[in-house]
């Protein structure tokens, strides 16, 4: 390995493992219900809420509730909402409550600012009774201007003392660490966000648990929703478990606030009347907090409640989508079953109805594939479903898997070509693109040759085996001289000299040339009209002819004859002995040189 690719492998693992520490790093921000994660180390409910009220119980009822899908998750999330909010609204109540008993020591500056509150106060109270009169003042003389110009500069002053007065109480506020002021804005943004949610709050009842479980079809779908519900399971748990760490702190707080109320009681013996006075009114107030309280530990308790019922339905739900899994691989099951078992029955009948064995091996191969590719098919409809838009979406797949896969598509188109009439087999003797050899495997997508020379010259085989799509039966050409006749025509050339006897040497030449290829002609005319289904004479002709050309020393003689491939070179053979003993005259029989050659010939 060169250092290009040792440097480029780094660089990836570099890449992979900052992606990962990255991942590592923010796996927060996938968090479902961020809301619901506590502090590292205390997990027992330990919250820090946004505003001065915790209002996590609505967040969570409010964020489950749009998870639920069956009729009766969506009745006990209606539940669940119904009781968070009273518990939020509850927990506004005793923070109003609790922050009217808080007495914060005043500063210098929360002094000042207290009295400035307090001229304000009357200043706006003069300025009301100004306006007051000035109004009555218009309405006795409607037409007096002098009126509604005074009445305009008093109610534009009245607007900047108010606004002065809330600036000054929001000062005095953080000033004094007073909240009561923050717990108004919070208030009613909370109502302003309730009335938002009620209005686009879908109130579907929706099908019941196993209505709404048998909606899902596929396995793939089966399996989906089974990941959902088990999550879903744990967040509910996870909200239970908030809720119960809640109703803890609810009861530490309702207990320690008794304790409180019990002591306040034994030092009130020993106060003034006008302290008593106080004390009893804080009393009153501890006492409404105490009952407020109440009310909350047994709304939080009856939502931890609600949650453990909530939970268990979605256990029933996952069985219930468990038992359609089971189902669905039981049908995956019986289809492979049942295209194993056709499988062979097909080729036990193929086994008894076919006997030739190279038609027996193709329509095995060819229904072996059919079956498992109906299996297949199958086999994903019960995983995935039928698709939608299955029109485009088999177009596209048939046009990418045409561009893909082109030369073996023709390949497998060309293996049926070669099975046909005109086709080649197994041991044939063919030339392919120029190579010459014998058929040793024919494939449904590969023909194999044991390449040899040009054997219609005696060629013998290279030892080297080679391959070719079967693509070639379709656009290419191939040449197989295993068929029936394998007639080829041939030539023989040759320059005699010139002078009276060529003719009568020509005549004798062509004479015998007749005689010794007579019975291959006839025969080769014959097969050509067998297989044109020429009716009557033929066409063509396989009779020999013999062409002169001059030649500079003589004369140039064109034999042309037909013969058949396999024995062309002892045809030519034989056929030069026959011309070299006419043009010697090395007969005894000079009258009757055709039977002489004919005798050689045999």
């Amino acid at each position: 390995m060169n250092r290009t690719r040792i440097l480029t492998a780094l660089i990836i693992l570099a890449a992979l493992v900052i992606a990962l520490a990255g991942a590592f790093i923010t796996r927060g921000v996938m968090a479902y219900l961020p809301f619901l994660q506590a502090k590292k180390g205390d997990w027992t409910g330990a919250y820090v809420p946004l505003g001065i009220v915790d209002q996590r119980p609505w967040q969570t009822a409010a964020t489950l509730a749009a998870l639920a899908q069956s009729a009766e998750e969506k009745e006990l999330a209606r539940e669940a909402e119904r009781l968070a909010d009273h518990q939020v609204d509850q927990a506004f109540s005793q923070s109003l409550r609790q922050v009217s008993l808080d007495k914060p020591k005043l500063s210098s500056k929360a002094l000042a600012l207290q009295q400035r509150i307090a001229e304000l106060e009357k200043t706006i109270k003069s300025d009301e009774a100004r306006i007051a009169q000035l109004s009555a003042a218009s309405a006795t003389k409607p037409g007096a201007t002098s009126n509604a110009s005074d009445l305009e500069v008093a109610k534009a002053q009245l607007g900047l003392d108010q606004n002065e007065l809330s600036d000054l109480r929001e000062d005095l506020a953080r000033e004094t660490g007073d909240q009561r002021i923050k717990l108004q804005q919070e208030l009613v943004a909370r109502q302003v966000a309730m009335t938002q949610y009620n209005d686009n709050a879908s109130r579907s009842n929706g099908q019941t648990a196993v209505a709404s479980a048998e909606n899902y079809k596929t396995l793939a779908q089966q399996l989906a929703t089974w990941r959902s519900l088990r999550n879903r399971k744990e967040l509910i748990a996870q909200a239970q478990q908030l809720a119960r760490a809640d109703v803890a702190a609810l009861t530490e707080d309702q207990a320690r606030l008794k304790a409180e109320a019990a002591s306040e009681s034994d030092k009130a013996a020993s106060e003034s009347n006008s302290d008593r006075v106080d004390r009893l009114q804080e009393k009153a107030v501890r006492q409404n907090i105490l009952t407020i309280l109440g009310g909350r530990l047994g709304t939080q308790q009856q939502l931890m409640a609600l949650y453990g019922r909530w939970g268990e339905q979605v256990e029933i739900q996952r069985k219930i989508v468990v038992h359609l899994i089971l189902r669905s691989v039981a049908l995956i099951a019986a289809i492979c079953l049942l295209t194993i078992l056709t499988g062979w029955a097909l080729q036990y009948v193929l086994a008894k109805m076919v006997h030739d064995p190279r038609q027996k091996q193709t329509l095995s191969t060819v229904l072996s594939l059919g079956t498992q590719g109906v299996g297949l098919v199958l086999v994903l409809l019960a995983i995935l479903g039928v698709p939608r838009q299955m029109p485009t979406i088999i177009g596209f797949a048939t046009a990418g898997l045409t561009v893909v896969f082109q030369d073996f598509i023709l390949a497998f188109c060309g293996w049926f070509v070669l099975m046909g009439p005109n086709g080649i087999r197994v041991r044939d003797w063919v030339e392919i693109e120029g190579v010459f050899g014998e058929v040793v495997q024919l494939s449904l997508f590969r023909t194999w040759l044991l390449e040899t020379g040009n054997w219609t010259a005696h060629g013998h085989p290279t030892g080297r085996k080679i391959s070719f799509l079967n693509s070639y039966a379709i656009h290419g050409k191939y040449f197989n001289f295993s068929t029936v006749g394998q007639w080829m025509w041939d030539e023989i050339k040759m320059t005699i000299p010139s002078g009276p006897e060529i003719h009568p040497l020509i005549k004798k030449i062509y004479e015998a040339l007749v005689k010794a290829t007579e019975a291959d002609a006839k025969t080769a005319e014959a097969e050509w009209k067998r297989v044109t289904h020429e009716q009557g004479s033929p066409q063509f002709s396989a009779m020999p002819s013999v062409n002169l050309r001059p030649a500079g020393a003589g004369v140039d003689v064109v034999i042309r004859y037909i013969t058949r491939a396999g024995v062309r070179v002892e045809t030519r053979n034989r056929l030069y002995a026959m011309i070299v003993e006419l043009m010697q005259g090395d007969t005894t029989e000079s009258g009757n040189a055709a039977e002489l050659v004919s005798r050689k010939l045999k």
